[in-house]
């Protein structure tokens, strides 16, 4: 049965790969959100200093007992799109999840924001989703998450995942992605342009913000005349570097 949008892994090849591809050290501090049955809990514990595992659902708290138990193991019972990250001791270092797909997206850009001690995440995502994130200016997914992931981190597809190794099979892709993060990514008034400006988009990026920001347009347009950008511009147009230069250009100067 899948619960609560979870589909659970049951390859232990794949299970050991995960880890592989995470790269842990000895004195790592990892993040898990979805600990399911436990299985990929049980070897990230045995590599970390310090497992956080987030899960919501105690119809397995059985399931979950041996875990418990292990003196380098906290485990959170609570909802991942409503925990507060920040209070997490210590702070995670690294992220490892086989992600419920409902919630990989805002969980990843949750992360991002609120723990800027996480440095890699190693997270199984619907196929979909990877593409998203790491999607290119100009093309069909990329949208608002690509660009909010990709101005913290460099996202890349470590590999592909067959339905097979879940059960039960899901009747979508799957896919591993790797974060690196590479900066602090954007600030609140950042996020909010891009949000306004993905959220009407066949309208030109002005036009989209002005629905959302009344009077905003012929400040966006000078902004993206400043950066030699076109004034008619798409959302989809913009690489995240000038979402960001464009924020800038948008913020009230210092008295």
């Amino acid at each position: 049965m899948v619960r609560l949008g979870q589909n659970f892994l049951s390859d232990p090849n794949l299970l050991d790969a995960i880890v592989r591809d995470a790269e842990l050290g000895e004195a790592e501090v990892v993040l898990e959100v979805g600990a399911g049955e436990g299985v990929l809990s049980e070897r990230l514990a045995d590599v970390a200093a310090q497992l956080h595992s987030v899960e919501l659902d105690r119809g397995l708290a059985d399931a979950l007992a041996p875990l418990v138990s292990r003196p380098n193991v906290s485990l959170h019972w609570a909802d991942a799109m409503r925990f507060d990250f920040t209070t997490l001791r210590p702070a995670p270092t690294a992220m490892v999840s086989n992600l419920p797909y409902s919630v990989a997206t805002p969980v990843i850009l949750r992360t991002i924001e609120q723990l800027p001690s996480l440095q890699r995440w190693t997270v199984m995502v619907q196929r979909e989703i990877a593409d998203r994130l790491r999607a290119t200016p100009g093309s069909r997914t990329y949208g608002s998450p690509s660009v909010v992931a990709q101005l913290a981190c460099e996202v890349r597809l470590l590999r592909k995942v067959d339905p097979a190794v879940f059960k039960p099979r899901p009747r979508v892709d799957s896919a591993i992605l790797a974060l690196r993060r590479t900066g602090p990514g954007a600030d609140p008034a950042t996020r909010e342009l891009v949000r306004a400006a993905f959220a009407h988009r066949r309208k030109a990026l002005a036009r989209s913000v002005e629905h959302v920001r009344p009077g905003s347009l012929a400040a966006v347009r000078a902004g993206l005349e400043e950066l030699g950008l076109a004034v008619d511009s798409r959302a989809e147009a913009l690489s995240p570097d000038d979402f960001a230069a464009l924020s800038a250009k948008l913020r009230p100067s210092a008295s």
